[in-house]
């Protein structure tokens, strides 16, 4: 058997209850009682400061000298608007300490601090099913990024995690969430949400807000493939289409796509893909053909593909090909062949700076 209240008792708004509005009260108390004892029993202002603390402190030691008629119903009042007081400082001890909301205001505000700093980031929308698989990529290869997502069942979940993960609790959907994750500073936008309509309001927003960043959404729905594309995504990805084609892929070319799974899978192997962009080599490289630029012979690295201005690809580029800006090669590697690369790519900016 359970006693108990029908309906849960109410709690005062935490709107109501301000740290500012508090200290503010306090010094209201202690600056009235000193100009008080001052104006009315004409004390000093050392004995006014005196006879302010013991009555606050309700210590009761003797008054410095005995009060007027009029002393005593100023302090009467005096005692009266400090029980007030008080009694909402308290409150707002009870609320922020106790409840612990003074430790989730110290948490946000180091979150944002955080989030502010960065930049050149990922703001990736929905912590879900897909959202973890891309939040573990980014861990794993420490690139900066921020989700946003209004769950509180993922928030939860994000807070759980081992991993330093950066969140906003909020609706993607809207300008402040994504302005407060940085979405002018940000490199990438990527829109995991369930909806396809909120995905579509997601694309539309950081589009307004962001002219040049990267988007890249989910999508469930073929449907949904142009009407987010219209919106500004530059990529659209249906997970369901891409695990149907691998599975059926299995059948009809098994081990290419074990080979491929296998040289792709970051837990099980070290070798790993580079997009190499005209913008990232430096000036002394630019204009040189695939074969003057000698990235296998300094890194071991090779060059397996081209992708062109106008989106086209070659694999298997041509050693006399060179890169135009808006190009890129896509390089394939271990992961001590990239590290050299991109070595070998910092020694050209280190040789000019000499």
């Amino acid at each position: 058997m359970r006693i108990g209240f029908t309906k849960p008792l109410k709690r005062v708004p935490s709107n109501f209850l301000s740290i500012q509005l508090g200290f503010v009260l306090l010094l209201i108390v202690l600056l009235g009682g000193v100009a008080g004892f001052m104006i009315i029993e004409g004390y000093s202002l050392g004995d006014a400061i005196y006879m302010t603390v013991i009555t606050v402190s309700t210590v009761g030691y003797t008054e410095v000298k005995p009060l007027t008629e009029a002393g005593r119903m100023f302090a009467s009042v005096y005692i009266l608007f400090n029980i007030v007081a008080f009694a909402y400082l308290l409150s707002v001890f009870s609320y922020y300490i106790i409840q612990g909301e003074i430790f989730k205001k110290m948490h946000e505000n180091l979150v944002k601090t955080r989030i502010d700093k960065l930049d050149k980031h990922v703001i990736l929308c929905g912590y879900g099913k897909y959202g973890k698989e891309i939040a573990q990529h980014f861990s794993l290869h420490k690139l900066p990024f921020v989700v946003i997502d209004e769950n509180p069942e993922e928030i939860e979940n994000i807070q759980k995690s081992s991993e330093d993960v950066l969140y906003i609790k909020d609706d993607a959907t809207h300008d402040e969430a994504l302005v407060a994750a940085g979405i002018k500073r940000a490199q990438a936008i990527i829109a995991a949400l369930p909806d396809d309509a909120e995905n579509v309001f997601t694309v539309l927003t950081a589009r307004q807000l962001n002219p040049s960043i990267n988007i890249i959404s989910r999508a469930k729905n073929p449907k949904s493939i142009r009407k987010l594309t219209l919106a500004g995504a530059n990529h659209v990805v249906m997970p369901e289409q891409i695990g149907g084609f691998y599975m059926a892929t299995l059948v009809s070319k098994p081990g290419a796509v074990e080979f491929f799974s296998f040289i792709t899978n970051e837990y099980q192997s070290d070798i790993g893909f580079e997009e190499l962009r005209y913008e990232d080599l430096p000036d002394t490289c630019r204009g040189l053909s695939i074969r003057e630029l000698l990235f296998r012979k300094h890194s071991g690295a090779n060059i397996i593909g081209y992708k062109g201005p106008g989106g086209n690809y070659i694999v298997n580029p041509d050693p006399e090909i060179v890169l135009t800006p808006g190009g890129s090669f896509i390089v394939l590697g271990d992961h001590d062949q990239l590290d050299a690369l991109r070595k070998y790519l910092r020694s050209f900016d280190e040789d000019k700076e000499e």
